[in-house]
């Protein structure tokens, strides 16, 4: 129990309070602030916005120093792009110049290998006739079967180099590559967490911080009141609970304002502001009060303020 609330429940009680012949009830603007802190600490930098003014979604709030932030990013980028540079050549295989130095030991392996073979059938031929050894032949066989075994190797190694590496090693390289993403997106994580913005539509209702001042890490900087946020407490007898339902229209009079706001009833308290100690009985009821709450439209909101003392009539019109 508030004495706020101990303060209205006389004239509540009394049922005295009205204003042009209609019930009305007493209670005041409440605001449910939005505290915007960093979960880091360190020393605030920049605070582009004052007392008052009016934000939206992304619009900066507030900066700490981060330049050490800032390098942990540009380094989780490098990292991350020589890792995917070493993922991409491990799935090319080799390079094109690699490639045609094959190619051309391949066409020289060729060429050897049809003289070979002319100089074996030639030794063949002289071999029947008596005219060479059977050693020159034998080295004449032994020379194109040699240049086969070259020409093979050499084929072999082309195909294999116009593969990726091994799949396990492909693999690795891609494990590489998805951790270098989580650093950086830790890295950023740690750098965004120095410069704040606006998480909504809101007016800057108050300042925590200075320029230059040291700030505690989860300290809030910037006290911001969404107008969604807005929204008038009242108070009724418990004579009257039943007269009051989740929905209704209200209208909101408050002191030098030229005209009524309305709203809508958005929530009534389940229990009693004050519960008598022993019995309810007639006398004691008559002491039982209970807290409603009403909400605007975004527009109306922008014109109450918090802890504006405001007279409230159900049903009323504006």
């Amino acid at each position: 129990m508030t004495r706020r609330i101990l303060a209205v429940a006389a004239c509540l009680l009394a049922a005295a309070c009205s204003r042009g012949g209609e019930q009305a009830y007493q209670g005041y603007v409440e605001g449910e602030f939005v505290y915007v802190a960093s979960q880091m600490a360190g020393r605030l930098d920049e605070l582009p916005v004052e007392r008052g003014s009016w934000v939206r979604p992304g619009d900066g709030l507030f900066v700490l120093e981060h330049a050490l932030e800032a390098q942990g990013v540009d380094k989780a980028k490098a990292d991350l792009l020589h890792d995917q540079n070493t993922l991409n050549d491990l799935k090319k295989g080799l390079r094109p110049e690699e490639i045609d130095q094959l190619l051309a030991r391949i066409d020289q392996t060729q060429s050897q290998l049809a003289l070979n073979k002319l100089e074996m059938e030639r030794r063949k031929r002289l071999l029947a006739t008596g005219a060479v050894a059977k050693e020159e032949y034998d080295q004449a066989v032994n020379a194109f079967i040699t240049s086969q075994g070259q020409l093979a190797d050499l084929k072999a190694q082309l195909a294999t180099g116009k593969l990726g590496s091994r799949v396990d090693q492909i693999l690795a390289a891609k494990a590489q590559v998805d951790s270098a993403k989580a650093s950086l997106d830790q890295a950023q994580w740690y750098l965004d967490q120095k410069i704040q913005s606006s998480p909504l539509d809101a007016q800057v209702f108050d300042l925590l911080h200075y320029k230059g001042e040291w700030v505690q890490a989860g300290s809030p900087v910037v006290k911001l009141l969404p107008p969604a946020n807005v929204k008038v407490r009242f108070f009724i007898p418990e004579a009257d609970l039943g007269k009051i339902k989740l929905g209704q229209k209200v209208a909101v009079h408050c002191d030098g304002c030229p005209s009524s706001f309305a709203g809508s009833v958005s929530f009534i308290y389940p229990q009693a502001e004050y519960t008598p100690p022993v019995i309810y009985s007639q006398d004691f009821r008559a002491k039982l009060i209970f807290m409603v709450e009403a909400r605007f439209d975004p527009d109306t909101a922008k014109l109450l303020k918090p802890g504006q003392p405001v007279d409230v009539i159900p049903g009323g019109g504006a």
